[in-house]
């Protein structure tokens, strides 16, 4: 799994299946142009905005079978893939919608707003990857759905310093309150009692998302079944490492070396042989 791509439902990797790898790769660039487009920071908000109009009269033309205005060439392959695997373009309205909300939105006022901008910007892939190997049942959808927010919990909760420097704050400011947390201690990297308590909040919560929606890797066969083994354990994983960390996220973002990602490979394989999950909703902090 790539690190970097961490908030998202498994994209493109060697365990990928091969006949896969060429439909994902465009559903991927189509991602990738709206998150580019929408983190461009030498364009003004109308600028992005409208950039975001264009890819979705893009989606108007591949939902119209036409040709499309802009980016022909990518949306023609699109089209090829959305109609071979009779894929929905829900999602990827999603993702657009997720994508503007993104240059005007930078705080949630509580942890449902933030679901539900999670559930446009990092589940619609989700959809997509199931669709794709026609394992799109509704339980299987919630159980992506879960992944694939967890997983983006997770690089929020990684990434606190860095989304402050541009002016972003994913803690839900009814949590901040709660705990006693102020924007000025993130501002100054002030991690005390009340700091560790919200995140050890905000890791549980997580951690319990990513236990419930386990058993969809068992129930995917070859490939994706493994990665999505590696997503589960990876994401706890860093959970643990937050928390060894005493959930100072803001000296050294953590993260995973060698010997942790080992761990992963070793837990994901004990999860695949035995066919169970053994996923524990308690901190294992400081056990391997």
């Amino acid at each position: 799994m790539d690190v970097e791509q961490y908030e998202n439902f498994p994209i493109p990797s060697v365990l990928l299946p091969k006949a896969l790898r060429a439909p994902v790769d465009i559903i991927y660039q189509v991602v990738r142009t709206a998150a580019d487009i929408a983190d461009e920071a030498d364009w003004s908000a109308a600028e992005r905005h409208a950039r975001l109009a264009d890819l979705r009269a893009g989606l108007d033309a591949v939902a119209e079978r036409r040709v499309a205005p802009v980016h022909p060439l990518l949306f023609g392959k699109l089209a090829g893939v959305v109609a071979q695997y009779k894929l929905p373009l829900a999602p990827f309205y999603d993702l657009l919608d997720a994508c503007a909300q993104d240059i005007d939105t930078s705080r949630y006022a509580d942890r449902a707003a933030l679901l539900d901008y999670c559930r446009r910007s990092a589940n619609p892939l989700g959809h997509l990857m199931l669709h794709l190997v026609g394992a799109a049942t509704p339980q299987n959808l919630a159980d992506a759905d879960a992944i694939c927010t967890a997983s983006q919990l997770i690089s929020f909760w990684l990434d606190v310093a860095v989304d402050w420097k541009k002016d972003r704050v994913y803690l839900p400011l009814a949590d901040l309150r709660r705990f006693g947390v102020t924007e000025s201690q993130i501002a100054h990297g002030i991690v005390d009692d009340a700091w560790r308590a919200l995140m050890a909040h905000e890791v549980s919560f997580v951690r319990n998302m990513l236990a419930r929606s386990a058993p969809l890797a068992l129930r995917i066969p070859g490939r994706l079944g493994i990665e999505l083994c590696g997503a589960v354990h990876g994401g706890l994983r860093f959970l643990e490492r937050i928390e060894k960390a005493g959930y100072d996220v803001f000296r050294e973002r953590p993260v995973l070396n060698a010997f942790d990602w080992c761990v992963v490979a070793l837990r994901a394989a004990v999860m695949l042989l035995s066919r169970r999950v053994g996923v524990q909703t308690q901190s294992i902090e400081g056990k391997a």
